[in-house]
């Protein structure tokens, strides 16, 4: 099974893996690594390199915001020659997504289905009423 690191500013990656966790029950490997305000991105790295450092077998990488220090850093962890998939802009519907091909030993477009999850709520809402009325 592969494991998951979380990457963000603050401790959006710390919350967003709890509120997986409150789905999906407890997930011993996701691992969360957040870049505090008082943090530069070589302390940032020394904590992202030390979790990599104790993980066995392959992993990907969810980084909050593309071109932000965490997902920087990692991405300067790619070109060192170290072997994980990146993907930027993270969000619940992906976490699961990744969890349950896990879980069911299937290969998922990570990409896709994360965007693929994103809905303006008022449009859903508006079909749900336009077809009410043409019953």
């Amino acid at each position: 099974m592969k494991n998951l690191i979380l990457v963000s500013h603050g401790h959006f990656c710390h919350e967003l893996k709890k509120s997986t966790e409150m789905i999906m029950g407890p997930q011993n490997t996701i691992f969360s690594v957040g870049l505090e305000t008082i943090e530069g991105a070589e302390e940032f790295r020394e904590k992202l390199v030390t979790i990599i450092n104790k993980l066995e077998g392959d992993f990907l990488i969810f980084a909050d915001l593309l071109g932000g220090t965490p997902c920087n850093v990692a991405t300067q962890l790619l070109m060192a020659g170290h072997h994980f998939e990146l993907y930027a802009g993270m969000n619940m519907p992906m976490i699961i997504a990744f969890l349950n091909s896990q879980m069911l030993d299937q290969d998922i477009d990570l990409r896709s289905f994360a965007q693929e999850n994103i809905y303006f709520v008022n449009a859903l809402l508006e079909q749900k009423n336009d077809e009410e009325d043409e019953v």
